[in-house]
């Protein structure tokens, strides 16, 4: 296919799946999109529903060798766009804002290529997975049987890095991406007429509390690496001046560079919120969801991104330290035997992910697509 050709498709495609978002582990429709257009490649076997809605593409070289697994996320985010793009999200309160558009096009791109001309030998994947936002996709497909037989040696995935120049990739071996949880702590008291508070048990104070010394929370640890709480919700009773509270709700995201680290702060979160409770002689629930380990590139993986990176004409910048956002990606290296997720890239002015005026540059692209196809090809002729 001529190149200006591939390039003008592909961004038909990354516009085409950003009109029509869908959630995590509601991925049918983006599911079947790219699985018809996979089944047009000739790919050697071609399996659905994986770990919920996951797609995944597999290509046999001429002969046995390496098996590598490329990986794009799936799904959008609950979070309304304000955009005046033409191909601006078609679904009320779901938009692609992360980017995982441009990541489906540009996995797709490299597939395309790779189905063109086979490697000479070793297995190629192209995994399209669900549920990234929630950290439940990942585990998902790292858990089912399928995926397990398809035992890839090395796993690699990659994620635009807005304020960076387009193209420009970042790399660490060891912990790429923090880990982080989801907390949310339930206080139960009992309402009372405003007038006469003292005959209820209101959690006002104790909510106001735990927001603030959550906030303040530190824990002991070997490191120096990155660690904290981020209050993001908090609600007391109801919306009624005439009625002293008797419930109350609050929601913090824990983060740690370290897996080790966040079971200490998840330790002294939970012995924080009881403490609290105990005081104000509340009853109190605790939940954790969206839990994400961390991301820990192998080093040999590393070295490979950047030997491809180098090779396509990508500059290279190393991470000193780990992003703060998280990712799932990290199970699928770790079942893969090593692997890297890779920074790269999305233009110095480009807003931030999750920001409701978000769009994927689609100049961008093309870069992916080599680096992408670049690290199969060096992976597979090692």
């Amino acid at each position: 296919m001529d190149k200006a050709i591939d390039e003008t498709d592909l961004v038909q495609l990354r516009r085409h799946l950003h009109a029509a978002p869908e959630l995590s582990g509601r991925e049918e429709n983006t599911a079947r999109e790219l699985s018809q257009r996979l089944e047009a490649l000739g790919p050697d076997e071609l399996i659905t529903g994986l770990g919920g809605h996951g797609v995944a593409a597999v290509f046999e070289g001429a002969s046995p060798g390496r098996c590598v697994l490329l990986r794009s996320e799936m799904d959008a985010l609950p979070i309304e766009e304000r955009s005046d793009v033409q191909h601006r999200s078609n679904s009320p309160g779901i938009a692609h804002l992360c980017g995982h558009d441009g990541h489906m096009a540009m996995l797709y791109g490299a597939a395309r290529r790779i189905a063109v001309e086979r490697p000479s030998s070793g297995r190629f994947i192209a995994l399209f997975q669900p549920a990234e936002e929630t950290g439940a996709g990942g585990p998902a497909v790292a858990a089912d049987p399928r995926f397990r037989a398809l035992a890839p040696d090395l796993a690699f995935a990659l994620h635009n890095l807005p304020g960076e120049s387009i193209g420009e990739v970042h790399v660490r071996a060891g912990s790429m991406n923090c880990a982080s949880r989801g907390m949310e702590v339930s206080f139960r008291g009992r309402t009372s007429h405003a007038a006469h508070p003292e005959d209820g048990k209101s959690p006002a104070l104790a909510m106001c509390e735990l927001v603030r010394d959550l906030t303040n929370l530190e824990i002991q640890s070997e490191s120096n690496c990155y660690r904290g709480v981020t209050v993001v919700h908090a609600q007391l009773g109801e919306a009624a001046l005439g009625t002293s509270p008797g419930d109350a709700r609050g929601l913090a995201t824990l983060r740690t560079e370290r897996d080790d680290d966040m079971a200490r702060l998840v330790e002294s979160a939970i012995a924080l919120s009881e403490s609290t409770a105990a005081r104000s002689g509340l009853a109190h629930t605790i939940r954790f969801e969206d839990v994400f380990d961390a991301t820990t590139n192998s080093a040999a993986g590393t070295k490979l991104v950047e030997r491809a990176a180098d090779e396509v004409g990508l500059a290279v910048r190393p991470l000193d330290v780990p992003l703060r956002w998280s990712e799932d990606f990290g199970v699928l290296i770790e079942a893969s035997g090593g692997g890297a997720l890779i920074a790269i890239g999305s233009g110095v002015e480009q807003p931030q992910l999750h920001a409701p005026d978000y769009d994927f540059p689609d100049e961008l692209i093309p870069h992916g697509v080599s680096l992408f196809e670049k690290i199969v090809r060096t992976a597979l002729n090692q």
